[in-house]
């Protein structure tokens, strides 16, 4: 069974929660009536109700009165979320007026209702920037115990299978963080490595890449790749961290084996952390397009519940994508 395959089937089995809070939008409403037809979740959507009715009418959508309608306006529990922002929020001086009026942004509406319980999930991003998708979830639902910092990982599925496992690798931080520290970046490494284990359902195999390979160039950049990959190991001591390495001495067993013959993981690293979001981000874009690789993601790590940015420029598919790969999350594969 292929990987995506995989993931739908579990969360076919799970059927969370997941809030899709850009609800008019086409794109958005024509993958909530999939994500309805082949049962991977159960959808909720926050826009008036005659709005969205109308909306699918228009557009054919058949499947979307099985969705949970949720009118921002009106929600019933929306004095109750205004007043747990103003407890979450007290000491940046949050009140319940201005509460209450961030509860009229679906944005803001879906991150309440996953932190009071009421939702499991949200994607969104397909018509909002990452920015404004990740303020609220970033002020209320926060990080996961242990981890400070959010960051994004692809699933690189490869048409050649040598690569990772059978031709599938996981890159991050490739979509949010800039510059991470030390202890930021060996932080992303643990995260990923749990997103091979519990979403990509491999051991990981994880490699912290840099221009330098076991001090083999000295500069505060290689330093830190170097310290990150310790503190990994003391954070995650049941996953396989190995850094500083070069990319080819973590992909290509040949050069792993000259370079650093005693590392379990040189030449056969199934996971990359990039050194930096600019690395990340040009890397992935450039596998995807010189080895037509399928890039899945990003996928957030690092939130306490999972909440998933989407490319404005999105396809219905992968919006469909991203709502399996957040239900799986949720289930706690994660």
């Amino acid at each position: 069974m292929e990987l995506l395959d995989k993931i739908k089937s579990n969360a076919q089995r799970i059927k969370k929660r997941i809030v899709l809070p850009e609800a008019w939008e086409e794109r958005t409403l024509r993958a909530a009536d999939q994500i309805i037809q082949e049962e991977l979740a159960q959808v909720f959507l926050t826009e008036k109700r005659e709005v969205i009715l109308n909306e699918a009418a228009k557009l054919c959508l058949r499947n979307i009165e099985q969705a949970v309608i949720v009118d921002p306006a009106s929600h019933p529990k929306k004095e109750a979320y205004a007043d747990l922002m103003v407890e979450l929020r007290k000491s940046k001086g949050m009140t319940k007026d201005e509460a209450m009026r961030l509860l009229d942004n679906p944005l803001y509406l879906a991150t309440l209702m996953i932190k009071a319980g009421d939702a499991d999930g949200e994607v969104a991003g397909a018509n909002n920037a990452t920015g404004d998708v990740l303020r609220p979830a970033f002020q209320y639902v926060k990080t996961l115990p242990g981890i400070s910092v959010v960051s994004g990982a692809f699933l690189m599925i490869m048409p050649d299978k040598k690569w990772g496992d059978d031709g599938l690798m996981i890159f991050a931080d490739c979509a949010v963080h800039p510059d991470p520290t030390a202890r930021e970046l060996a932080e992303i490494a643990v995260c990923t490595a749990r997103t091979a284990k519990n979403i990509a359902e491999m051991e990981p195999r994880v490699a912290l890449l840099s221009f330098s390979t076991k001090g083999s160039a000295q500069h505060e950049m290689v330093a830190k790749v170097a310290s990150a990959t310790e503190i990994a190991q003391q954070m995650a001591p049941e996953f396989q961290f190995d850094g500083e390495l070069q990319a080819d001495a973590a992909i290509v067993e040949s050069i792993g084996k000259k370079k650093c013959p005693d590392s379990p993981i040189a030449g056969k690293a199934n996971v990359l952390v990039f050194p930096s979001l600019e690395a990340g981000n040009i890397a992935y874009k450039l596998v995807q397009r010189l080895a037509n690789a399928e890039a899945i993601g990003p996928v957030l790590q690092g939130m306490a519940a999972p909440i998933n940015d989407l490319s404005r420029g999105c396809s219905v598919s992968d919006i469909v994508n991203l709502v399996a790969i957040t239900a799986n999350q949720a289930a706690g594969k994660y």
